[in-house]
């Protein structure tokens, strides 16, 4: 069985927030294609994406109806476009497959993350969220929502919130049960809704985010994926990235990685992520990271194209 997660960057739908429904399924179906020959070379798949510009959305409805209407904690807020997104994944996947005639069934579930109550992004938060505020706006919604609000570079003040590191996805045992029996899952959507566990043994919420390339990487292990691919807006991880010196890499082991990383090549807002999240998978016995743009999926996989990393 050829098993893999697929993450689709948080661009892959909606890259400034501002497109329109028409717009987001229009997006959503041309990032589909790769995904589409990995099915038709017999892939079982659990999907995954980013939800950063309609969570940017969703919380701007928040501050603009907080008058009117109860506001809206950010775990269900991730939980609300994780169902939403997942629904145009589902749906422009199951008619594409349907004008192909591949007989797959496809379903979203939304996805509960376990996070340790005691992360220390918990209580020091630095993941910025929404959009840019004056001082004077920020100063009126932290008193307005008990927001904690920081300066984001020079660009004005934003939200943060607590981004804590996955450790295991509540719904894994359905998820594996599906993707086994060759269901599309599209899941953790977002990095999914962060939950901790009570003493009694119970769920609870956190008002946090969790980020999506860890949270792929963690379903990829628990689900027992071999294979792990990001894809998002470059072909390949370069060294000196945007410099004259830039270097892609075609095939690099973890270790070759980690010193890179350690290096400082691999910058947290960008590419940083997705190497932390391939050493975990790799480190807890995953087989495979392969890292490449939306349309080079299968050529990556015939190592034809993208970055992969391996053991």
């Amino acid at each position: 069985m050829k098993k893999a997660v697929i993450a689709l960057g948080g661009n892959a739908i909606s890259s400034t927030g501002k497109e329109d429904i028409h717009e987001q399924f229009a997006n959503t179906r041309k990032s589909l294609e790769g995904i589409v020959e990995l099915i038709q070379e017999g892939f079982n798949l659990a999907i995954t994406h980013g939800n950063g510009p309609q969570v940017g959305n969703a919380l701007l409805r928040v501050e603009r109806t907080a008058k009117d209407i109860p506001v809206l904690p950010l775990g269900v807020i991730v939980a609300d476009t994780e169902g939403g997104m997942g629904y145009m994944i589902e749906q422009s996947l199951q008619n594409r497959l349907y004008r192909l005639g591949i007989k797959r069934d496809v379903v979203t579930i939304v996805t509960q993350v376990i996070v340790d109550p005691e992360d220390p992004s918990i209580i020091n938060p630095t993941k910025f969220i929404g959009p840019f505020y004056t001082k004077k706006q920020a100063e009126n919604l932290k008193k307005m929502f008990n927001w904690i609000i920081k300066e984001d570079s020079s660009k004005g003040f934003r939200r943060v919130v607590p981004s804590p590191i996955p450790r295991s996805i509540v719904n894994k045992i359905i998820i594996q049960h599906l993707v086994d029996q060759g269901v599309i899952v599209v899941a953790a959507g977002g990095g999914g809704i962060p939950v901790y566990i009570e003493l009694d043994g119970t769920y609870e919420g956190v008002d946090a985010v969790v980020d999506k390339d860890r949270a792929s990487a963690v379903l990829a292990h628990d689900i027992n994926a071999q294979t792990l691919i990001f894809l998002t807006n470059v072909e390949n991880v370069y060294l000196n990235f945007n410099t004259p010196e830039q270097t892609r890499l075609d095939q690099i082991t973890v270790a070759a990685v980690k010193e890179y990383l350690a290096e400082g090549q691999f910058p947290p807002g960008n590419m940083g992520p997705k190497i932390e999240a391939a050493i975990n998978f790799l480190e807890s016995g995953g087989y495979e990271v392969i890292i490449t743009s939306l349309d080079k999926a299968k050529k990556a996989l015939w190592r034809t194209a993208g970055t992969r990393i391996i053991n």
